[in-house]
């Protein structure tokens, strides 16, 4: 019996060391590009989340994303899948996560 390998994987690159693919990882593969975008947001999402700092703006907040935060994106036999983690994380986005974050603190 043969597995079928799923079409779409997402890989994760870390932004603090940029070029160096030995820090890259493979996260999952999906057999949709929509399910592989969906898990690339998460990952970019939870990683903004990881990034917080008491007092934090969001454009500081979206900074130290760039310098430091997970950046996935999808590879496919199919073919280019557009998703950019630095235009996903936008400073309403990291609004969003800091007000979210502060509901949830004691």
């Amino acid at each position: 019996m043969q597995i079928e390998k799923k079409k779409y994987t997402v890989m994760v690159d870390d932004n603090f060391h940029f070029t160096d693919e030995s820090e890259r990882y493979e996260a999952g593969s999906f057999d949709s590009a929509e399910e592989a975008i969906n898990d690339c947001r998460r990952i970019t999402e939870e990683s903004v989340r990881g990034l917080y700092l008491k007092g934090i703006t969001p454009a500081g907040l979206r900074d130290r994303y760039i310098t430091f935060g997970e950046d996935p994106f999808v590879r496919s036999d199919e073919g280019t899948v557009y998703f950019s983690a630095w235009d996903h994380v936008t400073e309403d986005l990291c609004a969003r996560i800091i007000a979210d974050i502060k509901t949830k603190q004691p």
